[in-house]
């Protein structure tokens, strides 16, 4: 799967993903996230796990285990265009605001909002054809989900 889907973000014309590609692609794009600020460090870990275990309903090891995969095609995949055009290709609109708030969970994971991650947050968010008010409620439901 991790060759598979390096193969297909290093295509310029990938075909559609499979649903586990488009899981390793979104933990990857999380990655990419949490990677942004040059700080990745184990809150911003365990809050990847959490999002892929509530989203794709997978145990805390299988969640683990896809987070250490995504790491690795984080590190050597192209861009993070390739990440979400894959992504938008397999995934419905209103799920593509779920992504939106899974990077927003990430993001705030460590209680600071950093220049480098919102503007990765904005990017993915653009190039998911999700506009800016629903990227602004996506955040404020995250930090009301926070207390």
């Amino acid at each position: 799967m991790l060759k598979s889907l390096l193969s297909l973000l290093a295509d310029p014309a990938p075909r559609p993903l499979t649903a586990p590609d488009a899981e390793l692609a979104l933990a990857a794009l999380l990655v990419r996230l949490a990677r942004a600020d040059e700080h990745y460090d184990e809150a911003e870990k365990i809050r990847i796990e959490q999002v892929l275990t509530r989203r794709g309903g997978l145990t805390h090891a299988q969640a683990t285990e896809l987070r250490r995969e995504a790491e690795v095609v984080e590190a050597e995949a192209p861009d993070t265009v390739r990440f979400t055009r894959a992504l938008k290709d397999k995934i419905a609109h209103e799920d593509r605001i779920g992504v939106i708030e899974a990077l927003w969970e990430v993001a705030l994971a460590d209680d600071a909002r950093d220049a480098e991650e919102d503007a990765l947050i904005r990017l993915a968010a653009n190039l998911l054809g999700v506009n800016d008010r629903d990227s602004a409620l996506a955040r404020q439901r995250v930090l009301a989900g926070r207390g």
